[in-house]
Protein backbone atom coordinates (compact mmCIF):
# COMPACT_ATOMS: atom_id res chain seq x y z
CA UNK A 1 0.00 0.00 0.00
CA UNK A 2 1.14 3.54 -1.17
CA UNK A 3 2.42 5.57 2.04
CA UNK A 4 1.52 9.49 2.09
CA UNK A 5 1.75 12.73 4.38
CA UNK A 6 -0.30 15.64 4.19
CA UNK A 7 -0.18 18.82 5.72
CA UNK A 8 -3.33 19.96 7.48
CA UNK A 9 -4.24 24.00 8.45
CA UNK A 10 -6.30 24.72 10.76
CA UNK A 11 -6.59 28.33 12.70
CA UNK A 12 -8.73 30.39 15.21
CA UNK A 13 -8.72 27.77 17.77
CA UNK A 14 -9.90 30.04 20.24
CA UNK A 15 -8.98 27.09 22.87
CA UNK A 16 -10.27 29.28 25.86
CA UNK A 17 -13.86 29.14 24.43
CA UNK A 18 -16.01 26.75 25.87
CA UNK A 19 -16.00 23.44 24.54
CA UNK A 20 -13.03 24.39 21.78
CA UNK A 21 -10.05 22.47 23.86
CA UNK A 22 -11.62 19.27 23.64
CA UNK A 23 -12.59 19.75 20.37
CA UNK A 24 -8.76 20.60 19.32
CA UNK A 25 -7.51 17.67 21.36
CA UNK A 26 -10.58 15.16 19.62
CA UNK A 27 -10.04 16.26 16.23
CA UNK A 28 -6.27 17.65 15.51
CA UNK A 29 -4.62 14.93 14.53
CA UNK A 30 -2.48 13.28 12.18
CA UNK A 31 -3.17 10.34 10.00
CA UNK A 32 0.08 9.33 9.51
CA UNK A 33 3.09 10.06 11.56
CA UNK A 34 5.01 12.25 9.08
CA UNK A 35 1.73 14.51 8.51
CA UNK A 36 2.67 18.62 9.06
CA UNK A 37 -0.02 21.04 10.55
CA UNK A 38 -0.48 24.80 9.93
CA UNK A 39 -2.02 26.86 12.54
CA UNK A 40 -2.83 29.93 11.46
CA UNK A 41 -3.21 32.53 14.44
CA UNK A 42 -5.80 33.08 17.17
CA UNK A 43 -4.87 30.04 19.09
CA UNK A 44 -5.79 31.92 22.54
CA UNK A 45 -5.06 35.14 24.50
CA UNK A 46 -2.25 33.97 27.34
CA UNK A 47 0.92 33.42 25.89
CA UNK A 48 1.21 30.62 28.15
CA UNK A 49 -1.91 29.27 26.84
CA UNK A 50 -0.42 29.45 23.13
CA UNK A 51 2.43 27.45 23.82
CA UNK A 52 1.00 25.09 26.05
CA UNK A 53 -1.29 24.32 22.54
CA UNK A 54 1.04 24.24 20.63
CA UNK A 55 3.30 21.47 22.73
CA UNK A 56 0.68 19.37 22.61
CA UNK A 57 -0.16 19.46 18.82
CA UNK A 58 3.75 19.24 18.40
CA UNK A 59 3.93 15.87 19.88
CA UNK A 60 1.55 14.52 17.18
CA UNK A 61 2.68 16.04 13.80
CA UNK A 62 5.82 15.61 12.89
CA UNK A 63 6.11 19.73 12.59
CA UNK A 64 3.87 22.44 13.60
CA UNK A 65 3.74 26.04 10.97
CA UNK A 66 2.24 28.90 13.50
CA UNK A 67 1.39 32.13 12.49
CA UNK A 68 -0.02 34.85 15.16
CA UNK A 69 -3.20 36.27 14.50
CA UNK A 70 -4.86 39.57 16.46
CA UNK A 71 -6.06 37.50 19.65
CA UNK A 72 -2.03 36.23 21.03
CA UNK A 73 -1.18 40.25 20.11
CA UNK A 74 -3.92 41.03 22.96
CA UNK A 75 -2.23 42.77 26.18
CA UNK A 76 -3.02 44.51 29.23
CA UNK A 77 -1.29 47.59 30.44
CA UNK A 78 0.49 45.28 33.60
CA UNK A 79 1.57 42.61 31.13
CA UNK A 80 5.39 42.29 30.92
CA UNK A 81 5.24 42.34 26.95
CA UNK A 82 3.71 43.98 25.01
CA UNK A 83 3.37 45.11 21.23
CA UNK A 84 6.90 44.09 19.09
CA UNK A 85 8.12 42.38 22.34
CA UNK A 86 5.05 40.32 23.18
CA UNK A 87 5.73 38.71 19.77
CA UNK A 88 9.08 38.38 20.62
CA UNK A 89 7.99 36.35 23.11
CA UNK A 90 5.81 34.28 21.09
CA UNK A 91 8.32 33.59 18.58
CA UNK A 92 11.56 32.52 21.68
CA UNK A 93 8.25 30.95 23.49
CA UNK A 94 7.68 28.68 19.60
CA UNK A 95 11.55 27.95 18.83
CA UNK A 96 11.89 26.56 22.45
CA UNK A 97 9.22 23.76 21.67
CA UNK A 98 10.36 23.70 17.71
CA UNK A 99 7.46 25.13 16.41
CA UNK A 100 8.47 27.12 13.14
CA UNK A 101 7.32 30.55 13.57
CA UNK A 102 7.35 33.71 9.95
CA UNK A 103 11.16 34.25 11.49
CA UNK A 104 12.49 30.83 10.56
CA UNK A 105 13.54 29.07 7.77
CA UNK A 106 10.69 27.82 4.81
CA UNK A 107 9.79 24.78 5.09
CA UNK A 108 9.10 22.91 2.12
CA UNK A 109 6.47 20.12 1.80
CA UNK A 110 5.53 18.02 -0.77
CA UNK A 111 7.57 20.45 -3.86
CA UNK A 112 5.66 23.86 -2.48
CA UNK A 113 7.84 26.46 -0.18
CA UNK A 114 5.02 26.89 3.19
CA UNK A 115 5.78 30.79 4.01
CA UNK A 116 4.09 31.29 7.58
CA UNK A 117 4.14 34.82 7.46
CA UNK A 118 2.88 37.97 9.84
CA UNK A 119 1.44 41.17 8.10
CA UNK A 120 -0.69 42.95 10.50
CA UNK A 121 -3.06 45.27 8.90
CA UNK A 122 -3.33 48.96 8.17
CA UNK A 123 -6.77 49.95 7.61
CA UNK A 124 -6.54 50.18 3.66
CA UNK A 125 -9.43 47.81 3.62
CA UNK A 126 -12.11 51.41 3.48
CA UNK A 127 -13.74 53.00 1.44
CA UNK A 128 -11.44 55.14 -0.70
CA UNK A 129 -13.32 58.73 0.26
CA UNK A 130 -12.11 58.39 3.71
CA UNK A 131 -9.48 58.83 5.95
CA UNK A 132 -8.43 56.17 7.97
CA UNK A 133 -9.46 57.94 11.58
CA UNK A 134 -13.10 59.02 9.40
CA UNK A 135 -13.24 55.43 8.39
CA UNK A 136 -12.50 53.93 12.29
CA UNK A 137 -15.41 56.52 13.37
CA UNK A 138 -18.02 55.51 11.10
CA UNK A 139 -17.45 52.07 12.00
CA UNK A 140 -17.55 52.78 15.93
CA UNK A 141 -20.86 54.55 14.93
CA UNK A 142 -22.01 51.82 13.04
CA UNK A 143 -21.55 49.68 16.52
CA UNK A 144 -18.30 48.35 14.71
CA UNK A 145 -14.78 48.30 17.16
CA UNK A 146 -12.03 45.57 17.33
CA UNK A 147 -10.85 44.84 20.67
CA UNK A 148 -7.57 45.41 18.77
CA UNK A 149 -8.28 49.10 19.35
CA UNK A 150 -7.80 48.62 23.48
CA UNK A 151 -5.62 45.46 23.26
CA UNK A 152 -3.45 46.16 20.45
CA UNK A 153 -3.13 49.49 19.65
CA UNK A 154 -2.35 51.49 23.11
CA UNK A 155 1.00 49.33 22.89
CA UNK A 156 2.05 49.85 18.62
CA UNK A 157 1.37 51.53 15.94
CA UNK A 158 0.25 49.10 14.00
CA UNK A 159 -0.03 50.37 10.17
CA UNK A 160 3.31 50.93 10.87
CA UNK A 161 4.64 47.52 12.21
CA UNK A 162 2.27 46.59 8.99
CA UNK A 163 4.48 48.37 6.95
CA UNK A 164 7.29 46.98 8.54
CA UNK A 165 6.40 43.69 8.45
CA UNK A 166 5.78 43.52 4.21
CA UNK A 167 9.08 44.97 3.49
CA UNK A 168 10.23 42.39 5.91
CA UNK A 169 8.39 39.65 4.02
CA UNK A 170 8.68 41.10 0.50
CA UNK A 171 12.77 40.43 0.87
CA UNK A 172 12.06 37.09 1.96
CA UNK A 173 9.56 36.06 -0.84
CA UNK A 174 11.39 37.22 -3.18
CA UNK A 175 14.39 34.34 -2.63
CA UNK A 176 11.86 31.66 -3.06
CA UNK A 177 11.85 29.87 -6.07
CA UNK A 178 9.09 27.42 -7.35
CA UNK A 179 5.17 26.78 -6.20
CA UNK A 180 4.52 28.38 -2.60
CA UNK A 181 1.52 27.72 0.27
CA UNK A 182 0.96 31.69 1.94
CA UNK A 183 0.05 31.47 5.29
CA UNK A 184 -1.19 33.78 6.89
CA UNK A 185 -3.72 35.00 9.78
CA UNK A 186 -5.30 37.65 8.17
CA UNK A 187 -6.83 37.18 4.51
CA UNK A 188 -4.17 38.33 1.73
CA UNK A 189 -6.95 39.56 -0.79
CA UNK A 190 -10.08 41.73 -0.60
CA UNK A 191 -12.24 39.88 -2.52
CA UNK A 192 -12.78 37.59 0.09
CA UNK A 193 -14.18 40.14 2.60
CA UNK A 194 -17.14 40.28 0.67
CA UNK A 195 -19.15 37.56 2.78
CA UNK A 196 -18.81 39.52 5.65
CA UNK A 197 -22.65 40.74 7.65
CA UNK A 198 -20.42 43.55 8.73
CA UNK A 199 -18.25 45.07 6.17
CA UNK A 200 -16.60 47.39 8.24
CA UNK A 201 -14.55 44.14 9.64
CA UNK A 202 -12.71 44.39 7.09
CA UNK A 203 -10.94 47.47 8.39
CA UNK A 204 -8.68 45.16 10.43
CA UNK A 205 -8.66 42.08 8.25
CA UNK A 206 -5.95 42.99 5.87
CA UNK A 207 -3.92 45.46 3.84
CA UNK A 208 -4.63 46.29 -0.51
CA UNK A 209 -0.81 45.52 -0.25
CA UNK A 210 -0.87 41.74 -0.51
CA UNK A 211 -3.03 42.04 -3.01
CA UNK A 212 -1.18 40.84 -5.72
CA UNK A 213 0.63 38.19 -3.63
CA UNK A 214 -0.78 35.26 -4.06
CA UNK A 215 0.16 35.45 -8.01
CA UNK A 216 2.76 37.15 -7.89
CA UNK A 217 4.69 34.39 -5.39
CA UNK A 218 3.55 31.43 -7.46
CA UNK A 219 1.04 30.35 -4.26
CA UNK A 220 -1.09 27.12 -5.41
CA UNK A 221 -3.12 27.80 -1.78
CA UNK A 222 -3.58 30.54 0.48
CA UNK A 223 -4.15 29.80 3.97
CA UNK A 224 -5.60 31.96 6.56
CA UNK A 225 -8.19 32.62 9.26
CA UNK A 226 -9.55 35.53 10.98
CA UNK A 227 -13.28 36.17 9.55
CA UNK A 228 -14.52 33.20 10.80
CA UNK A 229 -15.97 32.32 7.49
CA UNK A 230 -14.51 29.03 6.64
CA UNK A 231 -14.94 29.05 2.84
CA UNK A 232 -12.44 27.32 0.26
CA UNK A 233 -12.81 30.05 -2.93
CA UNK A 234 -10.59 30.28 -6.02
CA UNK A 235 -9.13 33.57 -7.66
CA UNK A 236 -6.27 34.23 -10.18
CA UNK A 237 -6.30 30.29 -9.88
CA UNK A 238 -5.09 29.94 -6.75
CA UNK A 239 -7.27 28.60 -3.57
CA UNK A 240 -7.87 30.37 -0.68
CA UNK A 241 -8.64 28.65 2.10
CA UNK A 242 -10.31 30.23 5.54
CA UNK A 243 -9.66 27.67 8.24
CA UNK A 244 -11.42 28.59 11.02
CA UNK A 245 -12.58 27.00 13.79
CA UNK A 246 -14.25 29.81 15.47
CA UNK A 247 -16.82 29.97 18.51
CA UNK A 248 -19.16 27.43 19.47
CA UNK A 249 -22.21 29.32 18.61
CA UNK A 250 -20.10 29.31 15.07
CA UNK A 251 -18.84 25.94 14.49
CA UNK A 252 -22.23 24.09 15.90
CA UNK A 253 -23.15 25.32 12.54
CA UNK A 254 -20.31 24.96 10.14
CA UNK A 255 -17.85 22.16 11.49
CA UNK A 256 -20.26 19.34 10.83
CA UNK A 257 -20.37 19.66 6.87
CA UNK A 258 -16.58 20.06 6.73
CA UNK A 259 -15.98 17.04 9.07
CA UNK A 260 -18.12 15.51 6.74
CA UNK A 261 -16.53 16.43 3.70
CA UNK A 262 -13.08 16.01 5.09
CA UNK A 263 -12.21 19.86 4.91
CA UNK A 264 -11.69 20.27 9.12
CA UNK A 265 -8.35 20.21 9.67
CA UNK A 266 -8.15 20.99 6.13
CA UNK A 267 -5.95 19.33 3.64
CA UNK A 268 -3.88 21.34 2.16
CA UNK A 269 -1.20 19.03 0.29
CA UNK A 270 -0.55 15.38 0.17
CA UNK A 271 2.87 14.00 -0.39
CA UNK A 272 3.51 10.10 -1.82
CA UNK A 273 6.11 8.93 1.00
CA UNK A 274 8.65 6.66 -0.61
Amino acid sequence: MTEHRTLWAVSDLHVAAPGNRDLVDDLVRPEHPEDWLIVAGDVAERVSTVLKTLGRLTERFARVIWVPGNHELFCRSSDPHRGRDRYRELVDGCREIGVTTPEDSYPVFGGHTVVPMFTLYDHSWRDPALSVSEALTAAEGNGVMFTDQVAIAPFVDVPAWCRERLSYTVRRLSRVTGPTVLVNHWPLIREVTDKLVLPEIALWSGTRDTQDWPVRFRASTVVYGHLHIPLVREFDGVTHAEVSLGYPREHERSLPPRRDRRLWPFPVLTEVLP
